[in-house]
């Protein structure tokens, strides 16, 4: 633990247990980890306004947000990847043309999140917040990311092969694909944190469970996997640590602070190599 400076984490599936809430034991760990001078960072796909919704509590000193489109550094905006109102316009027209008319699409941008959805989200989940309903006519914004949900494969690749400009990730909660800028990447998004901040890739410790965190963990210091991540995210890991909905962060941070003090601890999970 000594030589990483930054513990960085994903949201969903990670640091937020499945009912989205931080678990107050991961909370208590994390207020250890920086009592010893760690910097705490979130880096997730959700939208700047929409993440802020779950962790009050956490406060982190690092926010990467939209997949890497957004990152910030003690309240200052470091990287900013947006698309052009025009750009927006043609994504979103692309989208409809490839997917349907009424495909269901979603749009960040730094202040808001907007949807088309046919059922109101917030109806069933109110973590989505002050989520706006718009049919996306005329809309007239820059944004950082829109999502597409996708249900043919080929679908999803004559998207792509259209949108070559953009970073495509796809999901592994159902049917959804994130379009970012090339260079809107959680990867360079934790670069551009990193010249921020003045420190390196490899004094940080990653934690994910999903494909789009592939590449976090393989770029950090050291790169940990979630019990509950998609296998090709442990492969890719260091380390493979107890599921979201366990408290696995808080029993491995504590695991890995009591080995730096050489106190000897009680492990319920085996932590072990990817």
């Amino acid at each position: 633990m000594e030589h990483y400076k930054l513990l960085l984490f994903d949201l969903d599936g990670t640091l937020l247990r499945s009912d989205k809430t931080i678990s107050q034991a991961t909370l208590k760990a994390l207020q250890e980890c920086r009592e010893r001078g760690k910097l705490i960072g979130v880096c997730t796909s959700r939208g700047e306004q929409n993440t802020l919704f779950f962790i009050k509590e956490l406060q982190p000193d690092i926010l990467i947000t939209s997949g890497g489109a957004l990152a910030k550094y003690n309240g200052r905006y470091v990287y900013r990847a947006e698309f052009s109102t025009e750009e927006t316009r043609r994504m979103i027209a692309l989208a409809r043309e490839v997917c349907g008319r009424d495909c269901q699409i979603t749009i960040d941008t730094i202040d808001s999140h907007y949807w088309n959805y046919r059922s109101d989200p917030k109806a069933q989940d109110q973590s989505w917040g002050d989520s706006i309903y718009t049919d996306f006519e005329g809309f007239k914004e820059n944004s950082l990311k829109m999502c597409v949900e996708i249900f043919e494969d080929s679908q999803a690749r004559r998207l792509q092969e259209l949108l070559d400009e953009c970073d495509c990730v796809r999901f592994s909660d159902g049917y959804w694909y994130k379009f970012t800028k090339k260079t809107a990447t959680k990867e360079r998004a934790i670069t551009e944190v990193c010249a921020a901040c003045k420190i390196k890739e490899k004094e940080i410790m990653a934690f994910g469970d999903d494909y789009v965190d592939i590449g976090m963990l393989r770029l950090c210091g050291k790169g940990v996997a979630m019990g509950n991540a998609l296998r090709e995210v442990k492969e890719n890991a260091d380390c493979v640590i107890g599921s979201n909905d366990e408290d696995g962060i808080a029993e491995y941070l504590a695991a890995v602070i009591q080995t730096d003090t050489k106190t000897p601890q009680h492990r319920k999970h085996t932590f072990y190599t990817a």
